[in-house]
């Protein structure tokens, strides 16, 4: 694994000391978007580097693994290319990035012959024993995970780390089930996003991007499909307990958007990292330390979100308790979610230079 991180490191150092035009800052106004968490413009190439390396770590599998992972490397092109366009600076709409991870989904099930089987339910389990109906659950399945790896990129190093959590995750569950090429690809994709951590952490020197945000979700998506269908001890429900993180925050940010009669892609600033970093900044750091409240944002998130990841890891072969830690896991989110957004809102002494916390007010 040493290598594929050592490539990564190399590629993002290389991007940043090329500055290529193409990918400069300056193409974009990243820093007025609603979202925005960072106050200078960045590169957003390291999705490259992550690409690269991922696709060079083919050469470290076991022969038995190397035709299926080439093979979903090779899916992940489409919406690699999609993402990257947008990370350029150019406007990629909705439609056309739905379009883009459907498509690549769909390829992974034409290249592998393979599809989401089971789900641990006993009607939606009789659902999937038709093709065609497994084959659309699965897109929807997979482009719900790359989408939501894409909406926690917000701080410093916090899509990269969780990915990174999720990847090892993965990789122990493989381990304990015997399958060992699958824990090493699994460790591979981990150890391309920590080599990209290094110049993302913590002052964010380099991002991810829409293009390595996408593939990171795509190939953590496909990781635990490939469990699912070799392991029939496997559990459903620890797989999601593993990707509780994005998959938490991105169903919470479409029901919020909805109950507020807003589309469900349209950005703001209520993500559970943005308003953590909010609370650091109004109770302790200071709005002019955003270099502190950034990063630590995402170490807070890191210790949040590694907690389901281990209770998936530890219960994965015992589907009731893991469906029954994961409706623990999305009580206490939403419960956390909702009391801190509650206490932010109410104006505190010593708070006067940043003011309340407003949902929806730029940050």
């Amino acid at each position: 694994m040493f290598p594929v991180f050592l490539l990564s490191s190399f590629c993002c150092a290389a991007l940043l000391l090329a500055r290529p035009r193409a990918l400069s800052p300056a193409h974009r106004d990243d820093v007025a978007a609603v979202q925005a968490a960072h106050r200078r413009p960045t590169q957003r190439s390291g999705g490259i580097a992550v690409f690269l390396a991922l696709a060079a770590g083919a050469v470290t599998l076991p022969a038995n693994l190397v035709q299926t992972y080439a093979a979903l490397i090779a899916a992940a092109l489409p919406l690699f290319l999609v993402g990257l366009l947008e990370d350029i600076g150019q406007p990629m709409t909705p439609l056309r990035r739905l379009a883009a991870a459907t498509a690549s989904s769909l390829l992974a099930t034409v290249l592998l012959g393979l599809w989401i089987e089971r789900v641990d339910l006993a009607a939606a389990d009789t659902l999937l024993r038709f093709a065609p109906i497994a084959i659309l659950f699965t897109s929807f399945a997979v482009v719900g995970i790359v989408n939501a790896f894409n909406l926690i990129d917000g701080m410093n190093g916090l899509a990269s780390g969780i990915g990174s959590l999720t990847a090892m995750g993965l990789g122990l569950v493989a381990l304990h089930a015997g399958q060992a090429d699958l824990a090493q690809a699994a460790f591979v994709i981990a150890a391309a996003l920590l080599g990209f951590l290094v110049f993302n952490f913590p002052f964010g020197a380099i991002f991810l991007g829409d293009s390595g945000a996408y593939v990171t979700g795509f190939l953590l998506a496909w990781m635990s499909i490939l469990l699912l269908d070799r392991v029939e001890e496997a559990s459903a429900w620890a797989m999601l307990l593993i990707f509780f993180w994005p998959v938490a925050d991105t169903f919470l940010a479409m029901l919020r958007r909805t109950l507020a009669g807003r589309r469900t892609d349209q950005p703001d600033r209520l993500h559970f990292h943005q308003f953590t970093m909010r609370a650091l900044e109004i109770l302790w750091l200071g709005r002019q330390r955003r270099f502190l409240s950034n990063p630590a944002t995402s170490v807070v998130i890191w210790v949040l979100a590694s907690a389901p990841v281990l209770t998936g890891v530890v219960l994965w072969n015992a589907p009731g308790a893991a469906a029954r830690a994961l409706g623990l896991y999305a009580l206490l989110f939403a419960l956390t979610y909702l009391l801190g957004i509650r206490l932010l809102k109410r104006p505190r002494r010593g708070a006067i230079a940043d003011g309340p916390f407003v949902p929806g007010a730029r940050i």
